[in-house]
C-alpha cells in the first residue's frame, strides 16, 4: 500500500513541538504541501515548512509572545493557518482559532474568553472583526513574511530561543483552545493539551492503511476545528502531502486537479455529491439506463461480499472491472480518480448514501468522537467496516454504555474541561473516570458503535414515545429533492418535520414529491415515529441566518426559533 510511518516517542515528550520536530528530522520524501496559485498548485518542501515554522516561532518570540499565552488565528484553510499554528506549538503559546465566518460578537466572544493577546487575520475584511478589541498584536498573512525577517534577525541575536522554548513545554501542557459548535448554546472552550493533540494523531497513525505516507490529502474542512485540525497536525506525524481548499465551494474544481488518495469531509458534501449522481442517473434512458442499473446491481453484490469479509468470485470481479470502466470511474472521476478512502466525520452520514457509493466502489469510512476526546472515538477501518455504524473504537480508546444509553469514553485524548465553566466540565466529565458524552447509542458483540442520537435531541411525543429525530432527518435527505430535514414533535402529539428543497427543484409541484419521499420513509417505522405532517420552507437553512454550524449541522434550537410560527402551524 505505500509507507506507513513507525515512531517511538517516549512518555513525556508528546507535545506538538516534538511531533513537529519529529518530522523535520525525518525529511519525508514527498511534499509537504500543495498550495494553489492561480490555475496551478505548488508544492512546499518539508525543508521550507520547516525553516517558515521555525522563523515565526523567532518571530514570536521576538514580538513578547511565551509559552501560556494565547493567539487567535482567524482565516480560512492556508498553508499560513498550518505554518503559525505549528509557530506557535514550537514555543508554548495557547492557540485560539475562529472560524471564518464568524460574525464580529463571535469573534469577540473567543478573544475575550481565552484572553488571546493578538490575533493573526486573513486579511483586512477580517482584520475589520477586531474593531473595538483590545489587542497586542494584530497581524494580517500578507504580514508574515516581515514577521519572518524580524524571527530570522531575532535567531542570530538568540540563538537557541526556541529549542529552548520547546523543551520547556511539558505534555499536559495546553495546546490549544476548541470552540464548541455551538448548536446547545455559546460556544464553550474546549482546554486541549499537547499530549491530547500528540496522542490524538498517534491513535490514528496505528490504524493500517488509514494514512500513509505517499497519500495526497485534499483538506477543505475549517481549522478551528477539531477534524480539520487533526488532518493538519496528523499530516507531518506520518508525512503525507496536504493540499489546502480555501473555498468550501472550489472542492469541486480542487479534487480533479490535486487527485486526492484520502478526502477527509462532513457529511453534507458526500450528500450533494450523492444528489448529484442520483440526479443523473434518473436523467438516463434506454440502453445507458440499463446499464447503470446492472452496474450498480454488480456493485452491490460486491460490496455486499466485501462487508462480510467474503472473497469476490471471478467472474462476479470481472464484471465489476467492466462496471468500474463503463460507470463506477465517471463518478470517482469527480473525486480525482485516486481516492483510495473518503472519511465522513462531524455528524451523521445515512447508511443509505455510504452504500450507494460503495456500489460505486468509493468507500467512505464514518467516524465517531467530540471535541472534549480530542476529535475521534471510533472509526471504521479500510478493511474492516460495518455501515450504518461508526466503526469500533480506536486504539487505546475504551468505551462504554450507560444504563440510559449514554456512550461513554475513556483514552488518553480527553480534554482538561471546558475554560472558565465547571459547572460544564463537571456534567461531562463527572470524576467517575469516564467522558460523558451525550450521545446515545450502542455496541455490537465485535464492538462496533452505532450512534442513536444526542440525548439531549432525544424527542419524546405527548404520548410518552421516544423518537430519534437523526435518524429520520438522514432518511429524508437520501432522496435528491431534499436538501435539509428538520424533525420536531417533542411534547407534541405526532412527529412533524420542516423541509428545504435542493436547489434546482422549484416548489411548484414540491408538495406531492414529498409526500411520496415522507411516505417512503414512514414505511418502515413505527406508527409513533412516523412523520405524520410536514411543511416546505421558502429557504434552505443558512449559515449567515445562524442555523448551520461552520461543520454543517443543524442549530436545532435556533431554526425552531426562526421558523416557530411554521411549526406551530403543523400542530394547528
Amino acid at each position: 500500500m505505500g509507507v506507513v510511518a513507525t515512531t517511538t516517542t517516549a512518555a513525556g515528550t508528546r507535545t506538538i513541538a516534538r511531533l513537529w520536530q519529529e518530522a523535520v528530522e525525518r525529511r519525508w520524501p514527498g511534499p509537504a504541501y500543495l498550495v494553489q496559485e492561480g490555475e496551478s498548485w505548488h508544492e512546499v518542501s518539508w525543508d521550507e515548512a520547516a525553516r517558515a515554522v521555525e522563523e515565526l516561532a523567532n518571530g514570536l518570540l521576538a514580538l513578547g509572545v511565551k509559552k501560556g499565552d494565547a493567539f487567535s488565528i482567524l482565516g480560512s484553510t492556508r498553508l499560513e493557518w498550518v505554518l503559525f499554528d505549528f509557530a506557535l506549538g514550537l514555543i508554548g503559546a495557547v492557540g485560539a482559532p475562529i472560524y471564518m465566518n464568524s460574525s464580529p460578537k463571535d469573534v469577540a466572544h473567543v478573544v475575550e474568553h481565552s484572553e488571546a493577546l493578538g490575533v493573526l487575520c486573513e486579511g483586512e475584511s477580517q482584520r475589520s472583526k477586531l474593531e473595538g478589541l483590545q489587542l497586542e498584536h494584530v497581524l494580517t498573512f500578507d504580514e508574515l513574511d516581515d514577521l519572518r525577517a524580524r524571527g530570522q534577525a531575532y535567531a542570530e541575536s538568540h540563538p537557541g530561543a526556541v529549542a529552548e522554548a520547546a523543551a520547556a513545554i511539558r505534555e499536559d501542557d495546553l495546546f490549544t483552545y476548541i470552540f464548541t459548535s455551538g448548536t446547545t448554546g455559546p460556544p464553550k472552550a474546549c482546554m486541549i493539551t499537547h499530549r491530547n493533540y500528540y496522542e490524538m494523531a498517534d491513535k490514528i497513525r496505528q490504524i493500517e492503511d488509514f494514512t500513509v505516507t505517499d497519500d495526497t490529502m485534499l483538506l477543505f474542512l475549517p481549522l478551528a476545528h477539531n477534524f480539520g485540525r487533526l488532518m493538519h497536525l496528523h499530516s507531518p506525524h506520518v508525512g503525507y502531502t496536504l493540499a489546502f481548499c480555501p473555498d468550501p465551494y472550489a472542492v469541486a474544481e480542487a479534487l480533479p486537479a490535486v487527485r486526492p488518495t484520502v478526502f477527509p469531509s462532513v457529511p453534507r458534501v458526500y450528500e450533494k455529491i450523492h444528489t448529484g449522481v442520483t440526479a443523473k442517473f434518473d436523467e438516463a434512458t434506454g440502453v445507458k439506463r440499463k446499464l447503470i442499473d446492472w452496474a450498480l446491481r454488480v456493485g452491490r453484490e460486491v460490496s455486499r461480499l466485501r462487508q462480510s469479509g467474503e472473497p469476490v468470485p471471478r467472474g462476479l470481479a470481472l464484471k465489476h472491472r467492466v462496471a468500474d470502466k463503463l460507470v463506477y470511474s465517471k463518478v470517482k472521476e469527480r473525486l480525482g480518480g485516486r481516492i483510495r478512502i473518503c472519511v465522513s466525520g462531524g455528524a451523521p452520514l445515512a447508511k443509505e448514501i455510504i452504500e450507494f457509493f460503495h456500489a460505486l466502489d468509493i468507500l467512505i469510512l464514518e467516524g465517531y468522537g467530540l471535541t472534549e476526546c480530542t476529535t475521534a472515538a471510533t472509526v471504521n477501518r479500510p478493511t474492516s467496516y460495518r455501515f450504518g455504524t461508526v466503526g469500533p473504537a480506536l486504539p487505546g480508546v475504551r468505551l462504554r454504555i450507560a444504563d440510559d444509553g449514554e456512550v461513554l469514553i475513556e483514552t488518553e485524548t480527553i480534554f482538561d474541561g471546558y475554560y472558565k465553566d465547571e459547572e460544564a466540565t463537571r456534567e461531562i466529565l463527572p470524576g467517575d473516570g469516564w467522558l460523558h458524552s451525550g450521545d446515545v447509542g450502542n455496541l455490537d458483540d465485535d464492538g462496533f458503535l452505532t450512534i442513536t442520537d444526542r440525548k439531549k435531541d432525544i424527542l419524546v411525543t405527548a404520548g410518552g414515545k421516544n423518537v430519534a429525530p437523526q435518524n429520520l432527518e438522514n432518511a429524508l435527505k437520501t432522496h435528491s429533492i431534499v436538501s435539509q430535514a428538520l424533525v420536531v414533535g417533542d411534547k407534541r402529539p405526532y412527529v412533524a418535520a420542516l423541509i428545504t428543497l435542493a436547489e434546482d427543484v422549484s416548489h411548484d409541484g414540491a408538495e406531492a414529491q414529498v409526500q411520496r419521499v415522507v411516505d417512503e420513509v414512514n414505511r418502515d417505522l413505527s406508527r409513533y415515529e412516523q412523520v405524520k405532517r410536514f411543511t416546505i420552507l421558502p429557504r434552505d437553512f443558512t449559515a449567515e441566518a445562524g442555523e448551520v454550524t461552520p461543520t454543517l449541522k443543524l442549530k436545532r434550537r435556533v431554526c425552531q426559533e426562526h421558523f416557530a410560527d411554521e411549526i406551530e402551524a403543523l400542530y394547528s
